[in-house]
């Protein structure tokens, strides 16, 4: 790993921090080892589910007449569904891609959950053991409106539109994509440059160290960082906040926040390196 001779303020010509006391410069990893974080994105839970939050049927665009409220609420790796109105559903589904038993529902008694992409979903129904149909989901663009085509043998597909009434709306990860510092408004110019891919319900961060990590306030292990583990949580749909221990002891601090229009980022760090001395350093990131 480089070196990096650490601040407490002011760049030198080479791009390195100076000390403002007499004391020899320290040798550390970059700060680029120690402070990027792997971060959202769908954000969470499956990148989160984007159906989450409470729906109303929208009646002008449906080719039956379905249940006329819908609500999907997070629980833990599972979703929990229901349905109210001229049919009443109520199941939880996990999305470990194995089948969840559904007691209680007319139609079907198991369901299967798998996600096609960042914003569809399929839905298996089986009664007995055998499929009954396929529920296609989709959720729009701006987060607003859910579409749900059930498959069925025998039968002609069904639609129902579903448009948003309350509860969580998850835009496109903000944070996923190739980022690169901007060097004219940071002041530790090194040139870097992050990766950040969802990750089954997490985050996958690939840089100068990598790791992947979910959005639970758990602890997760870092690869080629003198620090050991990353804890990461979702203050909002552009703002995470990481904390880096090494053993049991807190060492960093970082905060990143997106731009309203997706195109920038921007990190604040602080911590404590292993010599014992404080810093504090802003980097900015355009996207790619």
């Amino acid at each position: 790993m480089a070196a990096l001779r650490m601040a407490s303020i002011d760049l030198a010509t080479d791009g390195n921090l100076n000390l403002l006391n007499p004391a020899p410069l320290l040798q550390e990893e970059p700060i680029r080892f120690l402070v990027l974080l792997g971060l959202f994105a769908a954000l969470q839970s499956g990148a989160q589910d984007p159906r989450i939050g409470s729906w109303t049927l929208s009646d002008a665009q449906s080719s039956l007449d379905p249940p006329n409220r819908l609500s999907i609420t997070p629980l833990h790796d599972s979703v929990h569904v229901t349905m109210s109105g001229a049919t009443h559903l109520d199941f939880t589904a996990s999305w470990n891609g194995h089948k969840s038993s559904a007691p209680g529902n007319l139609g079907f008694d198991q369901i299967e959950l798998h996600r096609t992409n960042k914003r569809q979903v399929e839905v298996k129904e089986e009664k007995g053991g055998a499929l009954v149909s396929t529920v296609r989901e989709k959720i729009s663009n701006d987060g607003n409106e859910l579409t749900s085509t059930t498959t069925a043998a025998g039968k002609t597909d069904q639609v129902t539109v579903w448009t948003r009434s309350g509860g969580v709306k998850v835009a496109n990860d903000p944070f996923a994509g190739e980022w690169t510092e901007d060097l004219s408004k940071s002041r530790l110019r090194q040139g870097l440059v992050l990766k950040i891919e969802p990750d089954n319900g997490g985050v996958r961060f690939l840089g100068d160290f990598s790791y992947t990590a979910r959005f639970d306030g758990k602890q997760y292990d870092l690869r080629d960082s003198r620090n050991d583990t990353v804890t990461l949580q979702l203050i909002d749909s552009h703002t995470v906040d990481a904390i880096y221990r090494r053993g049991d002891q807190i060492t960093q601090n970082d905060k990143w926040v997106v731009s309203t229009d997706g195109q920038q980022m921007a990190l604040v760090s602080s911590g404590t390196l292993e010599t014992g001395q404080r810093f504090t350093e802003k980097l900015l990131f355009k996207k790619q």
